[in-house]
């Protein structure tokens, strides 16, 4: 269980201070399909970036699963489980599919597990286990490959920031898709996605909507997505897909 107390986060832009997330409280339930919406600027991604430990918090606190991790690291939240997939996925020069995979993984990794992940995610094991994570491979490409790490690493908290940012139709499909199987058969992980996509919102099991640094709106899906359907919460894929 995830929970979050009376947390802030206040940043120094063009030499003001701007509190981003505003005495925030929230308890995220394990083994959900949880969808983060909301305004643009309304502080998404920066509680994103709070639970994983890329931001520290201005006040408040963060518990996972009872322990404090309010001052870990990002790496010391990360062997507790936690696992971050950002917007534009990392592009590595010498480093192939199967190298980053191992890494992911912690641990010996055998070349059929590391196909398997990749299968998982709708990528040919023999196409993609020896490439590099360079410029040669898309949008798309490196969204599934990261997703394929976080499979790997076995998270029990996976943080996605905007996955569909990016990438064309056809590859959003596949992450659909990818989401879908997710949601449907691994209900031992818990799965927090930053998403404007009605699609994505489509197959949550909750939904909060975030607007200035505030809850406004949480929920399940039913009771939810009707009220945001139609707003900038809740986009059609062909809205802004590139």
């Amino acid at each position: 269980m995830l929970q979050l107390n009376s947390l802030s986060f206040t940043a120094n832009a063009d030499g003001k201070d701007a509190e981003i997330i505003r005495d925030l409280t929230l308890t995220l339930h394990d083994n959900q399909f949880i969808v983060i919406t909301g305004p643009n600027g309304g502080g998404k991604s920066t509680l994103a970036k709070l639970i994983a430990g890329i931001e520290k918090p201005t006040a408040g606190q963060i518990l996972f699963d009872g322990v404090d991790i309010t001052d870990m690291s990002i790496t010391e939240r990360a062997r507790l489980g936690i696992g971050f997939a950002f917007q534009q996925p990392v592009r590595f020069k010498g480093l192939t599919v199967f190298d980053l995979l191992r890494i992911a993984a912690g641990k010996t990794l055998s070349l059929s597990d590391a196909c398997n992940y990749l299968a998982e995610v709708g990528l040919c094991a023999k196409d993609y286990i020896h490439r590099e994570v360079n410029a040669s491979l898309s949008g798309g490409e490196l969204k599934r490959i990261e997703i394929a790490t976080v499979l790997a690493r076995n998270v029990r908290l996976a943080l996605f920031d905007e996955p569909e940012a990016g990438i064309d139709l056809w590859s959003f499909q596949n992450l659909i898709r990818i989401f879908e199987n997710m949601q449907k058969t691994d209900r031992n992980r818990t799965i927090i996605v930053i998403s404007h996509q009605e699609r994505i919102l489509n197959i949550a099991d909750e939904i909060i909507v975030l607007a200035d640094g505030r809850i406004t709106k949480q929920g399940t899906r039913e009771q939810i997505l009707p009220d945001i359907i139609g707003t900038n919460y809740a986009q059609n894929p062909c809205q802004k897909m590139v």
